[in-house]
């Protein structure tokens, strides 16, 4: 490694990115060309497109970038696999071929500027190293809340995660072998990377707005991508209802006997309210056990079933030349 620049692969997942993608590939050019010449990247590097199935003209702009640019290969998914998995896609496909990864979004919002110290990390021996943004500015009070509120939650519930960071990270080869071990079907891929334990450091960057298109992760999926983080990663879900239940029974104990002293001693009233409100509320915290609950059991049955998790149709590559 000290003899000569790694092979170094950015991996890009691309969903209906047609707006922002020859920008994409322009920048990129560039930041490989310079890191060529710092002896940071070999001529073998490449920037790896993975298309998520896209609806627009993501695939043919991937496609005639490839005939064009020597930088360039592509990845077409048979179909929408969402952004995990797509990630993992571009992930698999470059470890066979790169001496490590780096994977960031296509809208670049991901600093490319700091790339340079990614690599040099990895030179100084690190197998991971995690881009951590500096602060959320051009996030929305709402988003920047929810985010920074979901990262508290997952250390509450006793999952690794770094905090403010998405998926912009390197994996060596060695991580990506790693990594190609854990099988689960529901992927969270920012509790998966800590728990494989290699070496690993930081580089600290600025998120830019979006250069163009819209944001593929709305209110709904942002919803959905945490409910998938915190129930592939803890069952202290679970353990909360079990402790509710306890709780419960308890206080329902205290209620009991509060009910017979009052019928023995003249003080009962009938009152609609209080029995209403006890059916209500318990009815309802009994629905909501049975949805978290439900939620494990869905988990568990996509995990039995072992579907592949993404299928390639298409692979476009670039052989080195000798």
């Amino acid at each position: 490694m000290e003899n000569q620049s790694p092979v170094v692969y950015f991996v890009i997942p691309c969903y209906n990115e047609e707006a922002v993608l020859p920008e994409t590939v322009k920048r990129l050019t560039e930041k490989l060309d310079s890191m060529r010449e710092k002896g940071l990247a070999s001529p073998e590097s490449r920037m790896l497109l993975v298309d998520d199935g896209s609806r627009d003209a993501t695939w043919s702009l991937i496609s005639g970038f490839h005939e064009k640019n020597p930088y360039v290969e592509g990845v077409k998914l048979a179909h929408n696999r969402g952004h995990q998995n797509a990630l993992l896609c571009g992930l698999m496909t470059a470890r066979e071929s790169c001496d490590c990864a780096i994977s960031l979004d296509a809208d670049l919002q991901d600093d490319t500027g700091v790339l340079d110290q990614f690599v040099e990390k990895y030179l100084e021996g690190c197998d991971v190293v995690y881009g951590v943004r500096n602060k959320r500015d051009t996030d929305t009070w709402f988003k920047r809340t929810t985010a920074e509120g979901f990262y508290k939650v997952m250390k509450v519930l006793g999952v690794d995660v770094v905090f403010n960071h998405a998926d912009y990270r390197l994996m060596s080869r060695r991580a990506l072998e790693a990594l190609s071990e854990y099988r689960e079907t529901n992927l969270f891929l920012r509790g998966i990377v800590p728990l494989i334990g290699y070496r690993s450091d930081y580089v600290y960057y600025d998120r830019q707005e979006r250069f163009a298109g819209e944001s593929k992760y709305p209110l709904k999926k942002m919803l959905s991508f945490a409910l998938d983080g915190i129930t592939s990663f803890s069952v202290k879900p679970l353990k909360l209802i079990s402790n509710l239940g306890i709780l419960i029974s308890v206080l329902s104990v205290f209620g009991l006997l509060y009910a017979l002293v009052s019928y023995f001693a003249g003080w009962a009233v009938s009152g609609w309210t209080a029995i209403v409100c006890s059916i209500w509320l318990l009815g309802g915290l009994q629905m909501l056990c049975l949805g978290v609950v439900g939620g494990y059991i869905g988990k568990i049955y996509s995990e039995v079933k072992d579907r592949p998790r993404y299928r390639i149709e298409d692979h476009l590559k670039n052989e080195p030349k000798d």
